[in-house]
């Protein structure tokens, strides 16, 4: 089925070539990075986590939301999810990949990764992500493909492939669980040492994830007639709304406990964040539209003409991606180094090489998300 990628009218190779352009711009940063080390990024000994890391973060969420299509399609047998399920472990992949690319920008040096290999530390929480990053890479890989191929044969699936299927279901909630755990697991950091980090992740990735999946579903519509299904739609809208909702809420408790019981700890980070605090405020601005177009879109997501008006609905997943994208890719792990261990406050500006490498990452999960829908559509348009 890989040929069907080769295959594609003018605008598909446009969209190709102009990726394959901007990884191209991000390897030239890359290599710089590469012989210079990291001094060239904006990160420091007060800020040791940037983009990439904020990126990876954000992006676990991204994989682990297709668990909500996977959890009703074969666990509750709802078929209207039939056709964008295998979209959703496709995406799973993508987003997987481009979190194992951060990590390796973030290294400096790529074969320090093997460090985990050669030297395993099951009591590190970097020991378990590795694993558990990799296996739903695999697992996601598996079952895509051979529901998919199955699908092109116009044969049932496989019988065992069931039992990597019930297996992706609780690990899906484990990558993120065990990310969160990376954060909360240092008491250096106090606005990380929440015990509700890992519903919160959880949640905000069973928005952010589906949001996603369904503008790329709208764009499907609408550039290759591909149509996921009005009932599936609704219920994603659905399945958002909720979600976002119960984010909001696990965020509300973080600012009740922080201001509440007066936790310096907390409270500082917050200031800084919508604030500002003592004339270092480069984060107030992004957090605070975050917040708006947030609790905005989830509104809409619970009114039934805005969810049933195509126009909107793609804006409203937009608004929910970028707001949880800001929230924890970048208000989340950047707050969470304000202020130092010593109390004072070290604020963190990317650089052109860094925004390149991200621009870089991401542009590769697009085309990795593209070859692989392409194949979708291709087996589709077969079997129509």
């Amino acid at each position: 089925m890989l040929e069907k990628a080769l295959q594609g009218k003018h605008a598909y190779w446009g969209w190709i070539l102009f990726l394959l352009g901007v990884i191209s711009i991000g390897g030239i940063f890359y290599v710089f990075q590469y012989f210079n080390g990291l001094g060239v990024t904006g990160m420091s000994r007060d800020v040791s986590w940037g983009l990439y890391i904020s990126q990876f973060t954000f992006l676990v969420g991204v994989a682990a939301g297709g668990v909500m299509l996977v959890l009703p399609y074969y666990v509750h047998d709802f078929k209207e999810f039939g056709k964008i399920t295998i979209l959703g472990e496709f995406m799973a992949i993508a987003a997987i990949c481009m979190c194992l690319m951060f990590i390796i920008a973030d290294l400096g040096q790529p074969l320090r990764a093997l460090n985990v290999l050669l030297h395993p530390t099951p009591s590190s929480m970097l020991f378990w992500d590795m694993i558990v990053l990799n296996g739903y890479l695999f697992l996601n890989v598996l079952v895509g493909w051979v529901v998919l191929h199955s699908h092109y044969k116009d044969a049932p699936a496989p019988k065992w492939i069931k039992i990597f299927i019930w297996i992706s279901i609780p690990w899906a909630i484990s990558i993120h669980t065990v990310t969160a755990m990376l954060y909360c697991g240092l008491p250096g950091r106090h606005f990380w040492l929440t015990a509700i980090l890992a519903p919160r992740f959880l949640a905000s990735a069973f928005a952010a994830g589906p949001a996603l999946l369904l503008l790329v579903a709208l764009i499907m519509k609408k550039v290759a007639n591909f149509d996921a299904g009005e009932k599936a739609i609704q219920k994603l809208t659905t399945i958002i709304a909720y979600a976002a909702i119960l984010n909001f809420f696990f965020v509300g408790l973080e600012f009740f406990v922080a201001y509440y019981s007066e936790l310096p700890g907390h409270t500082h980070t917050f200031d800084y964040l919508f604030f500002g605090s003592h004339g270092y405020d480069n984060l107030v601005g992004p957090m605070r539209f975050s917040a708006f177009i947030g609790i905005v879109a989830t509104i809409m997501f619970l009114i039934p003409k805005c969810k049933q008006n195509t126009t909107l609905l793609p804006i409203m997943c937009i608004m929910i991606f970028l707001s949880l994208l800001i929230d924890k890719g970048l208000g989340f792990v950047l707050g969470g180094f304000v202020p130092n261990p010593l109390g004072a406050i070290v604020e963190y500006y990317p650089t052109i090489p860094e925004l390149g490498i991200v621009a870089a990452i991401w542009a590769a999960g697009a085309l990795i998300l593209t070859i692989l829908y392409k194949i979708v559509l291709s087996v589709e348009a077969n079997k129509a």
